[in-house]
């Protein structure tokens, strides 16, 4: 909805706004999107910029530069936030607070198509069959959990390439970080056997991998394998270190804990990932802010409506502050 001449009368267009929920777009004198918002009622929300005596700077520069409204009518406020934030984004208007995410974020990869899969880091579209973990808050927090499965599983990284043109064990191989697939050192079932433990790993249940090892050891030590059975004992020891180390309390479920200091104008923002139990790491944002006059509630709203378009929701999300309207927050996510 928007006016047939430059000139905006918002006497004129406030007698054509409803009293719904829905969205709002400002644009500016070359018709830019300069700031998108979202209201229970559209009529009363667009109306009170236009009232005078604004103590805002940043609403008053804002309504100075105004030369045309455009609005969508919505179900629901929840419906008007997803939709104002899909337009912040896509748009990313001047007088909005922006979250700057640039990458998608890092997952660890199982491929699922060969007879001895390979694990590795990844980031993109998840179309490819085979299993994905994560995602990570870093490249960094991907390459610390890979560089344990592969010293604990012994897993392949290499690429098919290279593996499928191998004739003797690789470097990985004597420095123990693989166990040699490509020549022939490993059965097929022992290899996939130390996959299924490193899923298992990588879902949380590590328990679960203890258990399968400590049965493993006991029958390999009746045996007379001792040299085998001591392997066991020293990755049983490990894991149950690296598991104490990563374990948080709660038990085994998925959280977001999200962070926020404002303080002279700058905001930052740390967003700490917890899957299955495990502390994934955590990353730092700094949102652009329009303007040193946004309140910190103002900030987490923003930055939780943005965040989450991308990024899988956990089954809860842990604030430092509650964000403004955080029913609708609840709804939406």
């Amino acid at each position: 909805m928007s006016a047939d001449t430059p000139s905006f009368n918002p006497k004129d267009f406030l007698k054509t706004v409803p009293h719904q929920p829905g969205v709002y777009r400002m644009l500016s004198e070359k018709g830019q999107i300069i700031y998108v918002g979202k209201a229970k009622d559209l009529r009363n929300r667009v109306s009170s910029y236009f009232r005078g005596n604004i103590a805002n700077s940043r609403t008053y520069a804002l309504v100075k530069q105004i030369r045309d409204v455009q609005i969508t009518v919505t179900n629901t406020e929840a419906e008007a936030l997803l939709l104002e934030n899909n337009l912040i984004k896509q748009h990313k208007p001047r007088y909005n607070i922006l979250l700057k995410d640039g990458k998608g974020y890092p997952y660890i990869y199982i491929s699922d198509k060969q007879e001895f899969p390979r694990i590795q880091f990844y980031r993109g579209s998840r179309k490819q069959s085979g299993q994905y973990f994560g995602p990570y808050p870093s490249v960094g927090a991907v390459r610390q959990a890979l560089h344990l499965i592969i010293k604990l599983f012994r897993a392949r990284q290499c690429e098919d390439s290279y593996f499928a043109n191998r004739s003797r064990p690789c470097l990985e191989y004597q420095i123990k970080r693989c166990s040699g697939p490509c020549v022939g050192l490993i059965s097929p079932q022992d290899y996939n056997e130390s996959i299924q433990h490193a899923t298992q790993f990588l879902q949380g249940r590590t328990g679960d991998v203890i258990d399968d090892l400590v049965q493993k050891m006991e029958v390999a030590s009746q045996a007379l394998e001792f040299e085998k059975a001591a392997e066991y004992r020293d990755l049983i020891e490990n894991l149950r270190q690296i598991s104490q180390q990563q374990y948080v309390s709660g038990g085994n479920s998925n959280v977001d804990i999200v962070a926020i200091h404002l303080e002279s104008g700058v905001a930052s923002v740390q967003v700490f990932t917890i899957r299955n139990g495990n502390n994934l790491g955590n990353r730092n944002f700094f949102p652009n802010l329009p303007d040193d006059e946004v309140v910190v509630h103002e900030v987490m709203a923003s930055f939780l409506a943005q965040y989450y378009l991308n990024h899988d929701i956990p089954g809860e999300v842990l604030v430092s502050v509650l964000p403004d309207e955080p029913e609708i927050m609840e709804e939406m996510l």
